[in-house]
């Protein structure tokens, strides 16, 4: 099992910045992907960042230039970097990741994906 808990959200104002923290534990054999979903009331959750084990991020056009995201491979870590806040990103932010939790019979890998609990941002106008 693989737990993934998340730090960092809170109460901002409009063009303030928040650093929200993820941190995997459990039985991990290794970490593909991992990265940040958001979800506001009455929407579905979308996609904010991704960061694979190795190679480019991927981010959402609407956070492209404001938002940085960062892992940190040895701790099993990554974090979110927000800056030049909107309303409109107010949500609930859930740490994901697809980790390999173990060999299959034929010994191929088996991965699975994992949420956090989420973590809320209200930024103020």
């Amino acid at each position: 099992q693989v737990r993934l808990v998340e730090s960092g959200g809170g109460l901002v104002q409009a063009g303030g910045s928040l650093r929200l923290s993820c941190a995997a534990s459990g039985s991990i054999f290794s970490i593909g992907s991992m990265g940040w979903y958001r979800q506001a009331p009455g929407k579905p959750r979308e996609l904010v960042a991704t960061i694979p084990s190795g190679g480019s991020t991927n981010y959402a056009d609407s956070v492209k230039g404001r938002f940085a995201i960062s892992r940190d491979n040895a701790e099993n870590t990554v974090t979110l970097q927000m800056n030049s806040l909107t309303p409109e990103d107010t949500a609930a932010y859930y740490c994901n990741a697809v980790a390999r939790v173990g060999s299959d019979a034929l010994g191929y890998p088996q991965w699975r994906n994992y949420w956090g609990q989420g973590t809320q941002v209200t930024v103020s106008s």
